[in-house]
């Protein structure tokens, strides 16, 4: 059992008025740029020297298993600071064209002030997603964990070896309502990234209208589709990104495909291999090792996810495997509905959770079609053997990534965000990430030509 403290509006200031005072300092903002990307190299190396800890920190606070939040912390996350790192000291301006009489140089300075609120389902790799880049630019950072999953954020803050300023990275751990609001209400914070419902995303454009006008950056929900045309073959590859698409990480994933669109004349043999697949996953304690599938976050999620199951059944969807599981905790087994149609609720609305539906498609237009079909533009995966229709289906698909022949949201190089209410047009990832944490300035200046 731990307790954290609920930060409120007070706090929030506290941590604005810190992170204000060290940028105007120019301690860390104007720090030459190979002084930050050292440091942030440091991170990245107390990061895989603590991973264990970490991991298992991350893993008792979000029920994902072990196995994962060991991936996650001991690769992806340290992997994310050094990535920027290194880019710390690359960021270049540019030079406009002009007559004798001036010259025009465009640079890039550091936003300010950035907020950073984190869902509950990445902790650790949304902390990275957001740090890396701000702090690689010179930003300072106000961070707010999501409430069920704080200790990873703290525990990274306390890593106090790597040489960050007092000041530059300020944690603030509290419920939406109150750190979340003060973050976006705030006048003095420049710019801030949110990851988390679509709902909430909402709030900040309207806190953001409310206060200073600041940047905000959206990655928001999703309802993916996992595309299989007719001439794929169902083979072990494809069904094995089917079952991870959907149930990873317990499908509490906003790029989770849970809506498979299958060739009807696949559907019996996708279905068969699929329903083998499934049964194979372990659910149970997410510190074991064995354990495939871990816990939902909350008692309050399990619930929802399981209001969203029952009303696959009672809209008609034939029901092949899942449901709740009999293991104390929250657990759901991963569950499989046959015979989705388009309007079914479980078709439209995000459950993150462990459900996969299937739903027949007669060809490629009407995959596109049911696909487009949605308020959310985040994620597909298309499998195909034909360049032709995966590079139709590519262009065409309404969503800030499509996996061709497998499901992937990318890496670090690539930028990551969504389409329509699934995002704005910031993106997380790639050298496009530094866009959100930059400010764009001109100088021009009159020359004279001296002889």
């Amino acid at each position: 059992m731990a307790s954290v403290a609920h930060c409120k509006a007070a706090d929030v200031d506290r941590a604005v008025i810190a992170a204000r005072r060290v940028f105007n300092a120019g301690t860390w903002s104007r720090a030459e740029p190979e002084e930050r990307k050292e440091v942030l190299l440091k991170v990245a190396e107390l990061v895989r020297k603590h991973t264990h800890e970490l991991a298992v920190l991350e893993s008792m606070d979000t029920g994902k298993t072990i196995n994962d939040c060991m991936d996650e912390i001991g690769g992806e996350v340290p992997n994310f600071f050094q990535w920027y790192a290194e880019l710390a000291d690359k960021t270049f301006g540019k030079i406009a064209p002009t007559g004798p009489g001036a010259l025009a140089l465009i640079t890039k300075e550091p936003a300010g002030i950035a907020g950073a609120v984190l869902p509950w389902n990445f902790p650790l790799v949304m902390a990275a997603w957001k740090i890396a880049p701000a702090l690689a630019v010179g930003c300072s950072a106000v961070l707010k964990p999501a409430e069920q999953t704080s200790l990873s954020a703290i525990r990274l803050a306390e890593l106090r070896e790597a040489g960050v300023p007092d000041g530059v990275i300020n944690i603030v751990p509290g419920f939406g309502e109150t750190a979340g609001k003060a973050i976006g209400l705030h006048n003095d914070i420049d710019t801030v990234s949110f990851t988390g419902s679509t709902e909430v995303g909402r709030m900040f454009m309207r806190y953001s209208g409310d206060s200073n006008l600041k940047g905000v950056g959206l990655e928001m929900g999703g309802k993916s589709p996992f595309i299989v045309l007719d001439d794929a073959l169902i083979n072990d590859d494809l069904i094995e990104h089917a079952a991870m698409s959907a149930f990873w990480n317990g499908g509490q994933n906003c790029t989770a495909n849970m809506r498979q669109l299958i060739a009807a004349p696949l559907v019996e043999e996708f279905t068969g291999r699929i329903l083998e697949r499934v049964k194979a996953f372990k659910l149970g304690d997410p510190l074991d090792p064995a354990t495939d599938i871990g816990s939902m976050i909350t008692k309050d999620h399990k619930a929802m996810v399981m209001n969203y199951i029952q009303s696959g059944v009672d809209e008609g969807a034939n029901m092949l495997v899942g449901g709740a599981s009999d293991l104390p905790g929250y657990f759901i087994e991963p569950t499989v509905f046959q015979n989705v149609t388009p309007e079914m609720k479980i078709a439209r609305e995000e459950i993150f959770g462990p459900v996969l539906g299937i739903m027949p498609i007669k060809t490629a237009e009407e995959a596109l079609a049911v696909a487009s079909d949605t308020e959310y533009g985040l994620h597909a995966t298309v499998f195909t053997q034909d360049i032709d229709p995966a590079i139709h289906m590519a262009r065409s698909l309404p969503c800030g990534t499509v996996s061709v022949n497998g499901f992937s949201e990318g890496d670090i190089k690539t930028p990551f965000g969504g389409y329509k209410q699934s995002g704005s047009l910031a993106r997380d990832n790639g050298t496009e990430a530094l866009g959100q944490y930059l400010q764009t300035k001109t100088i021009w200046i009159q020359t004279k030509a001296v002889l």
